[in-house]
């Protein structure tokens, strides 16, 4: 499938290549080329340090979910440093690297590029997908924004993420999330065939399936037939196989056991299991927690006192 490969606007007929070589070689080609000091105007010099990473700590307190962008490191920065590191450690993933990450110019070309290249299929092209994307993430910096908070808080929760690379690449979650992003404007444009297409997609790419009218962080706004969507609050963690349906609002700093099916509202900083979900400690008087469970991801502490089970 094609890869979008930003290339600089300056003469570059003095890079010219054999024709005869095969792709993977082009592309390392250009991975080697890219690497050269003369290209330095694509790839920041700043330097990187501990001290960018702004140290995330559980609070007891939902309003500090709220943190300041500006005293953390650029996640798009710091994975161009990531690629060129993994790729001195594994040669082999240059070309790949080099169409995923290090030829991109801006993370809104990067991730429209990646997006286009898994939703794509023989009828519906990547370029066809990539024009689509990158027209909406370059016009919507709020989307951008959203991406970089989402990759900086996979980063510092989930134990399983090695790198920012890691999460962009290789994270069917985080990549469901930000093709969301995109049909959901895409809805509120009215360009609702699209949004679907963008949403049947991802569903048979990545299995997961939200409805482009639901809108990530501040609950939905299905108007035609009432709202209908889901309202899930700052810091709730919820498990895998969970089913939450129809108009349910899930309180700040909830827990949602893995495989519940939730058809009532769940009180904050409480915990719901089973099916149908139940609060842990019972209705009139809830066991309340005291850690945020999107920080902690402390997907067990609910089934402590009635089960050995132990990891």
């Amino acid at each position: 499938m094609a890869a979008c490969v930003d290339t600089p606007r300056t003469d570059t007929s003095h890079l010219s290549r054999d024709p005869n070589k095969s792709q993977a070689d082009d592309n390392f080609y250009n991975y080697a080329k890219f690497c050269q000091p003369s290209f330095s105007d694509r790839v920041s010099g700043l330097p990187f340090t501990k001290n960018h990473m702004k140290t995330m700590h559980t609070q007891s307190v939902v309003e500090d979910l709220h943190h300041e962008y500006d005293d953390r490191e650029d996640p798009w920065l710091k994975m161009q440093e990531e690629a060129r590191l993994d790729v001195e450690q594994e040669p082999i993933l240059s070309s790949y690297y080099y169409t995923s990450i290090l030829s991109q110019k801006t993370l809104e070309r990067a991730l429209a590029n990646h997006l286009a290249i898994k939703l794509s299929n023989s009828s519906l092209p990547s370029t066809t997908l990539f024009d689509i994307f990158v027209g909406v993430l370059e016009e919507n910096r709020d989307i951008i924004s959203a991406v970089k908070e989402d990759l900086i808080a996979v980063k510092e929760r989930d134990p399983a993420c090695i790198s920012y690379v890691h999460c962009f690449l290789n994270f069917k979650g985080f990549l469901a999330c930000q093709a969301h992003r995109v049909a959901h404007k895409l809805w509120t444009q009215g360009r609702n065939v699209l949004a679907i297409l963008i949403q049947n997609r991802v569903s048979e790419a990545f299995a997961v399936d939200i409805h482009p009218g639901a809108r990530i962080g501040h609950g939905g706004t299905g108007k035609i037939s009432g709202d209908r969507h889901p309202k899930i609050g700052d810091g709730v963690l919820i498990g895998a196989g969970t089913c939450i349906l129809g108009n349910i609002r899930i309180g700040d700093g909830a827990k949602i056991g893995a495989c519940s099916v939730v058809l009532k509202d769940v009180p904050p900083r409480t915990t719901a299991v089973g099916n149908p979900a139940r609060l842990v400690g019972g209705k009139q008087n809830p066991i309340k927690l005291d850690k945020i469970p999107s920080f902690t991801m402390d997907h067990t502490s609910h089934i402590a006192e009635w089960s050995d089970y132990v990891i």
